[in-house]
């Protein structure tokens, strides 16, 4: 093997994979010296491994090949997808659908049973033809009952299968800056091998394990793996070790690639999490069938003869106690906290130390507060729904239970004073459980159990056209918040600005240039001085690529300095020169942007001794830390005060005033003996680099250049929709505050005659702080956001209290919704906090997009407001469906409740309920779920927080609705057979007894004024013209249709399964004459005044409570009882949503939430197959979608346009209820 050839190389590389991934598990000091002692250091490792630490690997695909082959390849297989038999299986737990099993089994089973012949006559409601018919009905619930099963299966497996396609769509569109054949390319994360070169920089999710070569003020948030919340400091003689999954806060580097996929640290981990939860599965099975009694944490044998830990048991809860394994994200603090000795609240954000906790059996409750912040709007509110509705369908449906065995009880044994006799038993059970089949029906029917499937239809049909208008939704919940939002924070750069940055004036030398100008017209030796400045002091991964089409140059990575890059090439200068001269290796020292600095710094060692320091950023901190400016001769001179202000006054703010961003460039020059130049700072021992302050102060100002960003064209038609629809936009920008009122007033943000605020970070921070002990006051803080437009030179802790304070106020009746764009690494705790979170697809850092609930392919502003149109058509759908099914089932319960009590019997049979319910409201789901959204939409604004779901009209049209249809079902109930002339259905009392032409017309009858009503459902809002756009919506077209089939095959067709029997013409004509009534009432209902209606009986069941606390009725979707230890204050809820078949529909939802957390998680970290959030997994188990926990920070390049870098905070996620939510709970 030795002798073998592998592109010109022995095939046997120096490393294995064994040491390798040991050599990985080493931390700082003890990592490097393991490299140095054994290894001979770093760069001895990559001539082990064949690679040069500069051309990196050959790129050949032989060569490639085989290093996955030996040391994997940089994938984790995805756990494989559920069978369709497991889905039926699930399923089947619904708790309603158990009960009507069991009483369908029982119906079954006393039907074949044949009482004594003296048994029959003393029971009297028997004969043979009945009793031979009696099957059929017990059977007809079983088949319904699995074709909702299967329905419900097929439709999980289908969206799991559907999302496991868009993650390999995605897939390749995450890629990593790698050296191959002596070029950076951007290599598909999925295709990097052990051996490869790669340059890493701030705000990458790192997406392999490496070793580093070279760094520059490198600091990494190793959080996720190791529970450490504070930064570590990564160098290539300190700590060069590298983890994937773990994000590069500031700086950039160079690294080697040596473990990759399930080698490398984290795939380490998913490869322990999966055995262990195998292992758990494997030992629950055992456990249950007594065949095992091993205990807890031991340790088991897998078959390749190893021992595994049992990470996890159903008591106690068993870890990985490893120094690089903590995924389970803690509770943190306040996200503005404040403290003396740090007054900004720019404190550490805590991320409690921790183990891998791969079961959650107790503390479920509590650990799925962590997920999500809050509730989405529309979950809160159908919540809510659904406990009250829950209430009283449960006291109905046992109410009528009682009111039929009680009338037949006093009737057989009081009335007509018979005996219970032994031979009659198997009758008053049959009819007992007749009654107990029409209870549990008329629980099935009260419920809106298609509302969740609704609300799934509508979610995903809406994902999936969104994606379409560069929407890429990672949080379901987040796609119908944004239709409710009242606020959006918008960064400037790229999102209302095009991203697409040149340097339009200089001021340089004295002269103030509105051209770029000549290289030549430069003052005297500042042109070379200027050219190092530029070339230097920028990420050398920033370049300005010549265009293939002749045109403007590609520009690649950060677009300021791709600006600058720019500037140098249009003075006829080569900038790759000078980096070719001084590369990388030869910096001495980098302080990269951060929020705090807001400027960026280089010192590389000067020819002949010394050292040399440039330094850019924001031109007002730069030109304060200047004691020198270059005169038109070339040389430097004394900046005074005064000379400062005179630039800032003259120079800065006109620039400003045009829109344009200004940076300042300056340097200043380190020497060892006598001053050369007035400016020359003489040092006799080598300066401190780590004191900052000290190093870049008495500088020397080269030159001030505006920017210019142009506004994006579509932005202000954008705007304006936005601001017509009630929604109110803000700039928060790190920008100048002219330049961000120029900005904001080009974009429409800032109109002539409003009553607008436009504050710097500083201001806001005076004017919302209590003057005493520096807190943020909520109080104060409402005196600002209402009028504040545009919030310039802000830091993320400031755009995060902005966040917040709009969130938390309660200013307004209606409390706002709030939607936050960001694209920093620092970003992500206003992400975090608001309502809805965009991340920026093209320029955004991972970090900020792990921490967003949908992403912005393109950037773009307008894509926001499309995000607006879908979610307010995803709630409008799921209103619409309300609507509809709640007038459906109104009437179906009134009426099998109020026959019980009449007649005693339903006039609309159980398996005809199924019919309508299980069928048609699935049916009517789908078809209202799918309309598409209109430029109407947009002409009404927003819900807010707390305006009632059923709003006054929507109530207004379900009870005038339900008053028509129960006013005709009645009269053909007390009158029909007088007014029809048919045989009267009530006087037969029999057990199985044959249909009747009379109820089989109210069953039509009802079900045509359902099918007639789902038109009327459309419109929500008083609209006349209720087939206005159904032409835009075939599959509603298309289920009514099939709808309307098959009641015509159920009712000529269905016989006894169904309880019907064929109608003739005249009857199908009276039939249809009712159902089109109902579109002639819905006109009438239209005419009567909503705001004359009282509000008291037209908002019930609608009034969410007024704070629909973060965790009021929080894990109610998932949660088993064993899971929570607040069971008590939660038992109610969860005993109703055990009864409803709410609970599977939710299942559901949270399998498709969970599927598209876990499957899209891939784009947010830009679809890296490789290293998939370790927080994501933790969603997978407990199928709660989650937010990792974040450092913040402010826009990445609104500052200066540079690099950003981390600006730790605490984030609070209160575990406790508040006394608030204790009296809410206790009201519920």
């Amino acid at each position: 093997m030795a002798e073998e050839e592998i592109d010109g190389r022995p095939a046997e590389y120096g490393l294995s994979v064994k040491e390798l991934r040991e050599l990985m598990e080493l931390r700082g000091r003890e990592g490097y010296e393991r490299i140095q002692t054994k290894y001979g250091g770093v760069l001895e490792m990559c001539k082990k491994l064949y690679t040069s630490p500069n051309e990196g690997l050959s790129g050949n695909p032989v060569d490639l090949e085989h290093r996955r082959k030996t040391f994997g390849s940089n994938v984790i297989p995805p756990k494989p997808p559920k069978s369709f038999l497991r889905l039926v299986w699930e399923a089947l737990q619904d708790v309603t659908l158990i009960i009507l099993i069991v009483a369908a089994i029982v119906s079954l089973g006393l039907s074949f049973y044949k009482p004594p012949a003296d048994a029959k006559g003393a029971a009297g409601h028997v004969d043979e033809s009945e009793s031979q018919a009696g099957w059929i009905e017990g059977l007809a619930i079983l088949v319904a009952v699995i074709v909702v099963v299967l329905v419900t299966a097929f439709n999980d497996w289908r969206k799991e299968k559907q999302f496991r396609g868009l993650q390999n769509k995605i897939e390749h569109e995450h890629k990593f800056a790698t050296i191959r054949g002596g070029e950076v390319l951007q290599i598909p994360v999925g295709e990097l091998v052990a051996g490869d070169i790669c340059q890493v920089k701030y705000g990458d999710l790192l997406p392999a394990d490496g070793i580093l070569i070279q760094s520059n003020d490198l600091k990494v948030d190793e959080s996720s793996l190791t529970g450490e919340s504070d930064h570590v400091k990564k160098g290539d003689v300190t700590d060069p070790m590298l983890l994937s999954g773990t994000h590069v806060m500031e700086g950039s580097g160079k690294m080697l690639v040596v473990a990759v996929g399930v080698n490398s640290q984290t795939g380490i981990i998913f490869a322990l999490l999966g055995a262990s939860q195998e292992d758990s599965e494997k030992k629950k099975k055992k456990k249950k069938k007594g065949e095992a009694d091993v205990e807890a944490g031991g340790v088991q044998p897998n078959p390749g003869g190893q021992t595994v830990p049992l990470l996890s048991s159903e008591d106690n809860a068993k870890v990985v106690d490893s120094d690089f394994a903590n995924v389970q994200y803690k509770g943190t603090g306040n996200s503005h906290n404040t403290t003396k000795d740090n007054p900004g609240g720019d404190a550490n954000q805590v991320v409690e130390d921790g183990k891998i906790e791969l079961e959650e059996k107790k503390e479920g409750a509590k650990k799925e507060k962590l997920g999500r912040k809050e509730k989405s709007v529309l979950q809160a509110k159908l919540t809510r729904l659904a406990i009250q509705i829950g209430y009283g369908g449960t006291a109905i449906a046992v109410l009528t239970v009682l009111i039929l065995i009680i009338r037949y009880c006093i009737q057989e044994f009081v009335v007509d004073k018979k005996n219970w006799e032994v031979g009659g038993t198997a009758t008053h059970i049959a009819f007992f459980v007749k009654y107990f089949i029409i209870g549990v029906t008329v629980l099935v029917v009260a419920v809106p159990e298609g509302l969740p499937l609704a609300v799934t239809l509508a979610l995903a049909y809406s994902v999936r056209k969104m994606m379409y208008d560069n929407n890429l939704v990672r949080h379901l919940d987040a796609c119908e918040t944004m239709g409710n939002a009242t606020a959006i924070c918008s960064d400037k750069t790229g999102t209302l600005t095009t991203n697409r940055m040149t340097v339009v004036q200089s001021y340089i030398g004295g002269i103030h240039y509105k051209n770029t100008p000549t290289f030549s017209a430069l003052p005297p030796g500042s042109g070379p001085l200027l050219i190092k400045a530029i070339a230097i002091n920028s990420g050398y991964t920033s370049r300005v690529l010549p265009s293939e089409d002749g045109g403007f140059g590609k520009q690649v990575g950060n677009k300021t300095e791709c600006a600058l890059l720019g500037f140098v090439q249009d003075m006829g200068q080569d900038y790759e020169s000078v980096r070719i001269e001084t590369p990388e290796e030869k910096l001495y020292k980098v302080y990269t942007f951060n929020s705090v600095r807001k400027s960026m710094s280089t010192v590389i060692p000067k020819e002949g001794g010394g050292f040399r320091l440039f330094t850019k950023g924001a031109s007002e901190i730069v030109l304060s830390k200047c004691d020198y400016i270059i005169g038109t001769d070339g040389q430097p001179h004394t900046f005074s005060t005064a000379a400062q202000e005179e630039i800032v006054a003259n120079i800065i703010e006109p620039m400003a005033a045009d829109g344009l961003r200004t940076i300042c460039i300056a340097y200043k020059t380190f020497v060892k003996e006598e001053k050369g130049n007035e400016n020359d700072v003489v040092y006799s021992e080598e300066p401190d680099w780590e004191n900052e302050d000290e190093i870049v102060k008495g500088l020397t100002c080269l030159c001030v250049v505006g920017i210019e960003d142009p506004v994006r064209p579509e932005v202000p038609s954008a705007i304006k929709r936005c601001q017509r629809s009630g929604i109110c936009v803000r700039m928060v920008t790190g920008d100048n505050v002219n330049t961000a009122r120029s900005i904001a007033s080009k974009c429409g943000i800032l109109k002539p005659n409003d009553d607008f605020l436009v504050l710097e970070g500083k201001e806001f921070n005076r004017k919302i702080r209590d003057p005493t002990t520096g807190e943020v006051s909520q109080e104060l803080l409402d005196q600002v956001w209402p009028n504040l437009r545009v919030l310039a030179r802000s830091s993320p802790q400031d755009k995060y209290t902005l966040v917040k304070g709009i969130i938390d106020s309660k200013l307004h009746s209606n409390r706002e919704v709030v939607a936050v764009t960001g694209d920093g690494t620092n970003d992500g705790p206003a992400l975090k906090k608001a309502d809805v979170g965009f991340a920026m697809g093209i320029s955004g850092t991972d970090v900020a997009k792990e921490a967003s609930d949908i992403i912005l392919t393109d950037d773009n502003f307008t894509s926001i407001v499309k995000a607006v149109m879908w979610g307010r058509n995803v709630y409008d759908s799921i209103a619409k469906f309300l609507q509809f099914q709640l007038t459906v089932n109104v009437v179906a319960v009134i009426v099998a409740f109020l026959g019980a009590c009449v007649i005693e019997d339903s006039p609309l049979k159980a398996i005809q309920m199924l019919w309508v319910n299980l069928i048609m409201d699935t049916l009517a789901s789908l078809a209202l779920a799918t309309e598409l959204p209109s430029e109407e939409l947009l002409q009404r604004k927003p819900y807010g927080r707390t305006k009632p779901l059923i709003s006054r009209t929507m109530m207004k049209n379900i009870l005038g609705h339900s008053v028509y249809q129960m006013a005709v079902i009645f009269t053909l109930l007390f009158a029909g057979a007088e007014i029809f002339d048919i045989d009267d259905g009530r006087g037969v009392k029999a057990l199985h007894s044959p249909p009747t032409e009379h109820f089989t017309m109210i069953f039509n009858t009802f079900v045509m004024m359902t099918l007639f009503n789902e038109i009327n459902a459309r419109k929500i809002h008083g609209q006349r013209n209720v087939f206005a756009g159904l032409q835009r919506n075939p599959i509603f077209i298309g289920i009514w249709i099939g709808t309307m089939v098959g009641q015509v095959i159920i009712i000529h067709l269905g016989g006894l399964a169904f309880s019907t029997k064929g109608l003739s013409i005249a009857q199908w004509l009276w039939c249809f004459f009712f159902g089109v009534g109902a579109l002639l009432w819905g006109q009438v209902i239209t005419t009567i005044p909503t705001h004359k209606l009282p509000k008291r009986i037209f908002t019930f069941f609608s009034q969410p409570p007024p704070d629909m606390a973060v965790d009021e009725i929080e894990g109610a979707d998932e949660l088993h009882p064993l899971e929570s230890d607040t069971m008590g204050r939660r038992g109610q809820i969860l005993w109703v949503r055990g009864l409803t078949r709410l609970q599977q529909q939710i299942r559901v939802v949270n399998a498709f939430q969970m599927d598209l957390d876990s499957h899209l998680d891939s784009y947010d970290k830009r679809s890296r197959p490789s290293v998939i959030s370790l927080q994501s997994l933790q969603s997978q188990s407990r199928g709660v979608s989650k937010k990792p926990t974040l450092a913040s920070s402010p826009e990445a390049e609104e500052g200066s346009g540079l690099d950003p870098s981390t600006h730790r905070i605490h984030h609070k996620q209160d575990l406790q209820p508040t006394p608030e939510e204790l009296n809410e709970q206790a009201k519920l």
